[in-house]
């Protein structure tokens, strides 16, 4: 699992610029991890993040969670995923789903890894509806049902 979201994150990072059209501070950000130079990215991804931006919240999540330009921490990864993911960033939920799925920086629960799982899939990310099936696995019935309402129930902030 762990190497699926990493590889999953790297991804996002590598990408995250292809298909949306970004302001230049975004975009210098993502310039910057694709030259590997993790510490400017950093620099420019935090202000963003703080102000709300998604995009930037889940990069510094993805930073955090991988050790990319700062020390390897998981509760910091966390912190930023779940900002992103309750924006509705699909990459920030499935990772989030990771998180909570291995008990990375937050108390495991495969209810809410469920839940975030369920989110991120719905919104075409497909690596997210594998790993809410392999979720499943360690769930009950009660469970899974719990996980779903709540995802039919969630709503998004819109913080930007």
């Amino acid at each position: 699992m762990r190497t699926l979201r990493c590889v999953l994150l790297a991804l996002l990072l590598l990408l995250s610029g292809s298909s949306i059209a970004f302001g230049g501070a975004f975009q210098d950000g993502v310039d910057a991890v694709k030259k590997g130079d993790y510490e400017m990215a950093r620099i420019i991804f935090l202000p963003l993040a703080e102000q709300g931006d998604a995009r930037a919240q889940c990069n510094l999540g993805v930073m955090y969670d991988n050790g990319l330009g700062v020390p390897k921490d998981y509760k910091e990864a966390s912190k930023w995923f779940r900002l992103a993911a309750e924006q509705g960033d699909p990459y920030a939920q499935h990772n989030l789903g990771g998180m909570y799925d291995q008990g990375d920086g937050v108390v495991q629960n495969h209810v809410l890894a469920h839940m975030w799982f369920t989110l991120s899939g719905s919104q075409g990310i497909e690596n997210a509806v594998y790993s809410r099936r392999k979720c499943e696995e360690k769930m009950s019935p009660a469970q899974i049902d719990k996980a779903r309402e709540m995802a039919v129930n969630w709503k998004p902030k819109n913080l930007v």
